[in-house]
């Protein structure tokens, strides 16, 4: 019999949401998190299957583990996203229901490979043959092709999906693949032109210069360096992990696969070329007669190259990035196009280029794979689109818009499609439908779509309109017309609670999404609807030689000239996302639910409050509660009744009648409380989830009673077993142990008898041995008596001329161990080689109190020494400027403390590297000792213009931050002292002699965090120079100020300013300005 686990065998956390008590978002993160630890990706909400993207390679994708989940009940085995995809299939191939799978999340969450499972699964377990083979072979090999041109590296996700794809896999009627259709939606056309930081162009573009042959390259007269080209992100053209050339050799083939010929290949990839020789026209301005500007090319290699590629004429395409013909009615009027019209007419021509080759691309993919017969089809979709955005800094635009629009619209057939599939399966069980309360979005889709006051209609009526239109007026009639509306917020809107929101820029309104507000940034929502191509370009495009051009570029045909203006993007996203909604209406639908864990793209972390974000506008919560607001949990009576019998003594081991029957049997015993439970036609509904874990806690006692029960007799058997088949051995061993107890007695018996006789000789042997040594150690003993006796006569004799020098020798020999003992202990308990270290080891012996003082002296001299010996000149410098520092403001100044740590730099604004600072630099006539932007201090009101402060050996020069010219510039020797207050600010007043040329325009009062630095290089400059006095420093709370002819005193009180923590200074009268100094 086969052992079939379900999924609450071995669970980690609940596999289930529906199942999950007590039901909060916290318990809801901590229960995805728990199996996410475990490497259990896949959760179920319901039949909703949540995927985490693990960021590494799993060992769950096998051939054994899609037979393991080859028609077997959904919920027979733990979460997988196989078992969504066996049970589409089965609903399509046995029940000839249409199916569709909508696979939604944000950027990296994994949807592209959640598509990829389901289709490679699908492949997997459908018929067999060579013609089914050849289409599964094209519909998997499509991928590749797609993600190539519609696929690009962004900050989130290397291998982000740029388009919205729905694939309708076609089948016939016993389930095997005869074809497909791709819908594409919304590419993300503005990417060709510029890409954020950290991102890249889509791959297409560096899979053809790395990968393609010296030779194709050569044909479309590219290069593969990828500096040569504006359109291509430089900080991020390699990504780690992709392989860009071995991507290039995979298109090519999966292309061949598909169906393309070699001509069309060729004519794709001339023009990717053509795009990215778009990027390095440039135009510059020329003035014409009638004092209007006029664009023209720079260099005109690049535009001559791509009209070679196109074969077209360069002087049409040069007249179109020049001029533009604008028709009414019956009349012509051409305009000049200025630098900045050029550029946006060159950058309109590569998105449309290059959007419309993917239009294109997506149809021939679609001519090769659609099914060949006319018969009746099933057909099973799989949508994998964009999920919910938000930037978190408020950069939400039209892209952003038009995404969350689509989500609010997939929300909206996700709850009713959820709704409408519980009352189904209610009323075909026969349970009494109870209705459900839920957020209904209809509103916001409303708000959004509305053909009178929706937005998209708001945004295509000042498109339309005559008139000046830019984004302010667009926003203007969103206030007007919205204003009201409770899910649009604005600082312009009528309601005042917005009037003080500062979260709420002025140029910005807000919607309140599903899952939650979104500031949407109203600058290019027009331009972004418009999506203009000039006419001029697209006659432009018509007239080339190229294959596709014509195909791509049909309203540049001169014969079929359309006044009318074309669609805009928004009327056409909309459009697509109703015929979405209408197909999607007609099928069964099946949701996974990407989400994303972390934002590092690594394994083994989940960040909280990502995953929330996620979890919110996801909407699974509420997807949660709705499954729950019913019967929590429902299952079939015969999978019931095997997993529970064992609780009743009526129905285990055997329950002989109907299962429904045996169901209702066990649940009396078990004395369930009837509210709990109803009993439908082929399923038993469990209301609460804490019924299910009383039942399964039930059967997990029971089944460790049944399992005690085993082992014991179990063990009995096998002791009796044992027992008889001891019993019989022993009387064989008995046998044949006594024989050999009678071997061993008799062989013990004679090696008793050896050892005896061995014994006796040996004592006889040792005796002797001990009567010969006796006699030899008298002999020893009386010879050394004998020694021993003379010895003592002769020290009696000599002992009074040893008694003499004894005493000297014994002093001589003790204080020199001392002295050895001293140096050794001083050697193992030496101190560090730092200066500072003030420790020296403690004084063994009073006698040497001296030398240890002497040595200590000695020592620190030395590693002094050693020390200054490390330091470098310009170190050496450093710290004499320290120490200048130090004698001027240590326990003087405030703020001095603080620039203890700080380096001494010197040059802050890089004037030698700066371009617009070479003047300025050239003007000084020595080295720059200091540069640096300050504050000048205008008497006037109090406020600081920003200066670039400049020190050499002989002046110092003010310059404007900006331009770099030159304000003030003021010799040393003009300078007669400098005035600071005690406080921790930034402020200081140059104080000019009298008389002095320099000294116009009266003293300089300036304000930097850098002061202590200034100061000193001003004391240190003016004390190295003979032929002037030394700069003195003033050091008071309160100092007068000479400008022009007025004397300001400058005042320094310890306060609060109006600012936070920053110094803020005040005119009070015409002689006081007061400067506010934060309280320490």
């Amino acid at each position: 019999m086969e052992v079939k686990t379900s999924l609450l065998d071995n669970m980690i956390g609940v596999g289930d949401m529906v199942l999950l008590e007590p039901l909060s978002e916290d318990t809801f993160i901590e229960n995805l998190k728990k199996r996410f630890d475990h490497n259990e990706i896949y959760t179920y909400i319901g039949s909703v299957v949540i995927s985490m993207n693990p960021y590494k390679s799993l060992s769950i994708y096998t051939a054994e583990k899609v037979e393991e989940y080859r028609n077997r009940n959904f919920y027979e085995l733990s979460p997988h996203i196989y078992a969504l995809a066996d049970e589409a299939y089965r609903s399509l191939r046995d029940q000839d229901k249409d199916q569709c799978i909508l696979i939604t999340g944000e950027s990296g969450a994994g949807k592209t490979e959640a598509s990829k499972f389901v289709m490679s699964y699908v492949a997997a377990v459908c018929g067999k043959g060579q013609e089914v083979n050849k289409v599964k072979e094209q519909l998997l090999q499509s991928n590749p092709v797609l993600e190539a041109f519609g696929n690009a590296k962004t900050v989130r996700n290397d291998n982000s999906s740029r388009f919205g794809k729905y694939m309708d896999i076609e089948f016939d009627f016993k389930g095997d693949p005869i074809g497909g259709v791709i819908s594409n939606y919304l590419l993300e056309k503005s990417r060709v032109v510029k890409q954020s930081r950290g991102e890249r162009n889509f791959h297409i573009f560096y899979q053809l210069l790395s990968g393609a042959s010296d030779d194709l390259l050569k044909k479309l007269k590219l290069d593969r360096d990828f500096s040569k080209y504006n359109y291509l992100s430089l900080d991020s053209a390699t990504v780690n992990g992709l392989d860009d050339a071995a991507s290039f050799r995979t298109v090519r083939n999966a292309m061949q696969i598909v169906g393309f010929m070699e001509d069309e290949v060729q004519s794709i990839f001339e023009l990717v070329a053509a795009a990215l020789k778009l990027g390095n026209i440039e135009f510059k301005p020329e003035s014409r007669v009638n004092g209007f500007d006029e664009s023209r090319v720079k260099d005109k290699n690049d535009l001559k190259e791509m009209c070679e590629l196109l074969g077209i004429e360069q002087s049409v395409l040069e007249r179109a990035f020049s001029f533009r013909t604008v028709e009414a009615k019956m009349e012509k009027v051409s305009t000049t196009l200025n630098v900045a019209q050029a550029y946006y007419a060159r950058d309109a021509l590569a998105k449309n280029l290059y959007s419309r080759m993917f239009s294109w691309l997506v149809n021939r993919i679609n001519e090769s794979i659609k099914a060949q017969t006319k018969k009746p089809k099933k057909v099973m979709g799989v949508l994998d689109i964009y999920g919910f955005e938000i930037f978190e800094d408020g950069d939400n635009s039209f892209e952003q818009f038009i995404i969350n629009y689509c989500n609010e619209k997939l929300q909206q057939i996700f709850i009713e499609l959820t709704l409408r599939e519980e009352q189904e399966e209610y009323i075909r069980e026969g349970i009494e439908w109870t209705n459900i309360e839920y957020f209904n979005n209809a509103i916001i889709c409303d708000l959004i779509e509305n053909n009178q006051n929706g937005i998209l209609a708001m945004l295509d009526e000042e498109c339309l309109r005559p008139g000046t239109v830019t984004d302010e007026t667009f926003l203007d009639k969103l206030n007007t017309v919205c204003a009201e509306h409770q899910h649009f917020e604005s600082r312009r809107s009528k309601n005042s609670k917005f009037l003080t929101d500062h979260s709420l820029p002025h140029n910005c309104f807000r919607i309140q999404h599903y899952a939650g507000k979104v500031v949407y940034r109203a600058e290019g929502f027009v331009d972004k609807n418009n999506d203009l191509l000039y006419r001029d370009l697209s006659q432009a495009m018509y007239k080339a030689n190229h294959s596709l051009m014509k195909l791509l570029f049909p309203e540049g045909n001169p014969a079929k000239v359309n006044l009318k203006r074309p669609p805009t993007a928004g009327f056409q996203f909309k459009a697509s996302v109703g015929t979405l909604m209408k197909n999607l209406l007609t099928k069964n639908p099946n949701y996974i639910r990407c989400i994303k864990p972390n934002d590092k793209k690594a394994a083994h972390i989940f960040t909280d409050s990502l995953v929330c974000h996620q979890v919110r506008y996801l909407g699974l919560m509420e997807n949660v509660r709705v499954r729950r607001a019913g019967y929590a949990f429902r299952q079939a009576y015969e999978s019931c009744l095997e997993r529970y019998k064992m609780l009743c003594k009526q129905t285990w081991p055997h329950w002989r009648g109907p299962a429904r029957e045996g169901v209702k049997v066990l649940l009396t015993g078990l004395q369930v409380n009837a509210e709990e439970f109803a009993y439908g036609r082929s399923k038993i509904f469990i209301r609460n989830p804490r019924t299910l874990f009383f039942l399964e806690e039930k059967r997990r006692q029971c089944l460790e009673d049944l399992a005690t029960l085993i082992q014991k007799i179990y063990r009995g058997w096998k002791c009796r077993t044992h027992f008889l088949l001891m019993k019989k051995s022993q009387v064989v061993v008995s046998a044949w142990y006594r024989r050999f107890a009678q071997q061993k007695k008799y062989q013990k018996i004679r090696c008793s008898a050896l050892v005896v006789q061995s014994f006796i000789r040996g004592w006889k042997a040792r005796k002797l041995l001990r009567e010969l040594k006796h006699k030899k150690r008298c002999e020893q003993a009386v010879t050394t008596i004998s020694a021993f006796w003379h010895g003592t006569q002769v020290r009696r004799e000599y002992r009074k001329f040893f008694r003499a020098n004894a005493g000297k020798k014994i002093y001589d020999f003790t204080i020199q161990r001392i002295m050895q003992k001293y140096f050794l202990g001083l050697k193992k308990t030496m101190t560090s080689m730092s200066p500072i270290d003030k420790s020296w080891p403690a004084r063994p012996y009073g006698f040497l109190d001296g030398t240890h003082k002497e040595l200590k002296r000695v020592f620190h001299l030395w590693r002094c020494k050693k020390y200054r010996s490390q330091f470098t000149e310009e170190k050496k410098a450093t710290y004499e400027e320290k120490l200048a520092a130090s004698e001027l403001f240590k326990d003087k100044k405030a703020l001095y403390p603080s620039s203890v740590g700080q380096p001494f730099k010197g040059d802050y604004v890089e004037i030698t590297k700066n371009p617009k600072y070479q003047k300025l630099n050239s003007l000084a006539e020595d080295r720059v000792l200091l540069a640096d932007v300050v504050s000048k201090i205008n008497r006037a009101n109090g406020k600081g213009a920003p200066r670039i402060f400049l020190l050499t050996k002989k002046s110092l020069v003010l310059a404007d931050q900006k331009t770099g010219q030159v304000k003030a510039s003021v010799p040393l020797l003009d300078l007669s002292s400098v005035s600071v207050s005690t406080h921790n600010d930034g402020f200081f007043a140059l104080k000019l002699k009298e008389g002095a040329v320099s000294a116009a325009k009266g003293d300089f009062l300036l304000s930097s965090d850098r002061l202590i630095e200034i100061i000193t290089k001003l004391h240190r400059t003016g004390a190295a120079s003979a032929d002037r006095n030394q700069i003195k420093i003033d050091i008071s709370d309160e100092f007068l100020v000479q400008f022009k002819q007025d004397k300001v005193c400058v005042k320094f009180i310890q306060g609060t300013p109006k600012n936070g923590n920053s110094v803020a200074c005040k005119r009070k009268n015409n002689r006081l300005l007061e400067v506010s100094v934060p309280s320490p």
